[in-house]
């Protein structure tokens, strides 16, 4: 079956119809053209009619994706039973029938690892943060901790695959490309979903980028992210070739929509008003664009926040303030991705290292908000797609300690948006291995992501190859205590 030539035939309907349909013809061509409308606006861009569900507590998102696996152990979660056993192999009752990636899958002795780190105490409500990152630890009122988040990949790539799309296999649409969809943007000078990745300072580990993390799957592909590059201009093509004028550009564009349109009627494909759109969207972030990445109105002291890096285009905190100012200029899902924790070998000194990169640009990014008034309504999401094991990989020395894939217990924070500051919710047991209370899975955190955007994630759904689809695909439940 070929839609478009399905479609092209309703068109000819139509035309017949408006000819000479009157009475309950005349309601079918009401409704069919209803129809088109809705799904012409979605392709274009626009929210649907129907969202949001309920009333929102936060508009927009600031997922900070640690690419490749934070220690839990190491950073959040400490486990002193970890240091009293440790070199002790991992009861066979807390590891048994678990999978583990071919680095340690075949591994016969797992000893315990103790954190490499020192933990203290921070914040009225006592939140547990490593000294390896003294800013995060700073602003841990603010912050929720959920130390019970498990997930079902031990690899990374259908790991942060699962995370974003709610799928591990490739060609689903990403969070970010469901809100597009669903909500659509708050401004029309930026698309509604802004993708920038980043690397470890050192360059020393680092996973892929892959394109249909931030994808728009089966939805049009209006939705999906546009990724701001992290050298030269964030887009191409931000000035016109020598010669070219607005007002030339302008009237270009305007003729080539009328022949777009033209097709559009002939064949229906919906991917041309996606076309046209874009253009569009091009055309005005020509001009939106040069400002945004304009730090120059920033004052000293805010600059300073974020870090020495942030005027290093490409570096997480330059990324983190741009962020920033994307979600002041109503982007609705801006998705930062930075890799460099797949710490297999190298924990000893990579770890200090990736913190320091990342901990204050990430801080500074809530307290800006907050001292902006954009925190309440922006959820920042911190965290990676699983965590990494409480036992050592392979047999290494003090110098060149490491930890595998841990998906079954790791810990995540958020800020804003509606979840409850200076919370931990849920707990691993006493080696940081499984969950020992208030489990939270992958589709548990995307729903409640979605709740707190005013979406019930069940009635979100799109209809594709004859099935509705939707983002937690048939699981997850809002987890009601990380609500403030």
């Amino acid at each position: 079956m070929n839609p478009i030539r399905e479609h092209a035939a309703l068109m000819t309907r139509r035309q017949l119809f408006g000819h000479g349909a009157f009475g309950a013809g005349g309601l079918g061509l009401h409704g069919l053209m209803t129809r088109d409308a809705a799904a012409t606006s979605t392709a274009a861009g626009g929210r649907r009619a129907d969202l949001p569900h309920f009333k929102p507590r936060a508009k927009r998102v600031i997922y900070l994706l640690q690419n490749g696996g934070p220690s839990h152990v190491d950073l959040f979660d400490w486990k002193p039973e970890l240091r009293r056993h440790q070199g002790e192999q991992i009861p066979e009752s807390v590891a048994a029938g678990k999978r583990f990636s071919t680095m340690t899958g075949s591994q016969k002795e797992r000893p315990m690892l103790p954190e490499i780190t020192k933990f203290s105490r921070h914040g009225q409500g006592g939140a547990i943060v490593a000294d390896f990152l003294p800013h995060t630890a700073e602003i841990a009122d603010q912050l929720c901790f959920i130390k019970s988040v498990h997930t079902t990949q031990v690899n990374h790539a259908p790991a942060i695959t699962f995370l974003m799309t709610g799928d591990e296999r490739p060609g689903r649409p990403s969070m970010g490309a469901w809100l597009s969809y669903g909500l659509g943007g708050e401004t029309e000078e930026f698309p509604a979903f802004v993708a920038m990745t980043s690397r470890d300072r050192q360059a020393s580990c680092g996973q892929i980028f892959y394109d249909y993390y931030w994808g728009n799957g089966f939805l049009p592909s209006v939705h999906q992210g546009v990724k701001f590059r992290g050298q030269g201009d964030p887009v191409l093509y931000l000035a016109d070739p020598p010669g070219i004028r607005r007002p030339v550009r302008r009237g270009l564009l305007d003729d080539l929509a009328l022949l777009n349109e033209q097709h559009y009627q002939d064949v229906g494909d919906p991917e041309i008003m996606t076309r046209i759109a874009q253009y569009e969207m091009a055309y005005r972030m020509q001009a939106s664009v040069p400002e945004l990445a304009d730090f120059s109105d920033e004052p000293a002291h805010v600059l300073d926040m974020y870090g020495p890096d942030v005027q290093r285009r490409g570096s997480y905190a330059y990324n983190c303030l741009l962020a920033r100012r994307l979600s002041e200029r109503g982007v609705r899902f801006i998705q930062l991705m930075h890799a460099g924790w797949d710490q297999h070998s190298n924990l000893s000194t990579q770890l200090k290292i990736q913190c320091e990169d990342t901990d204050a640009p990430s801080s500074a990014l809530v307290k800006d908000l907050a001292q902006r008034g954009l925190l309440e309504e922006t959820i920042i999401v911190w965290g990676g797609e699983f965590g990494r094991t409480p036992f050592e990989q392979g047999q290494k020395d003090a110098k060149n300690l490491g930890r595998d894939h841990h998906p079954y217990a790791f810990t995540i924070w958020l800020a804003g948006g509606g979840f409850r500051p200076g919370t931990t919710y849920g707990a691993s047991d006493d080696f940081g291995f499984n969950v020992a209370h208030d489990p939270v899975h992958i589709h548990d955190l995307q729903a409640t992501i979605l709740h707190l955007l005013g979406i019930d994630h069940e009635r979100l759904t799109y209809k594709f190859q004859g099935r509705n689809y939707r983002l937690t695909d048939v699981h997850g439940h809002v987890v009601q205590g990380v609500l403030g």
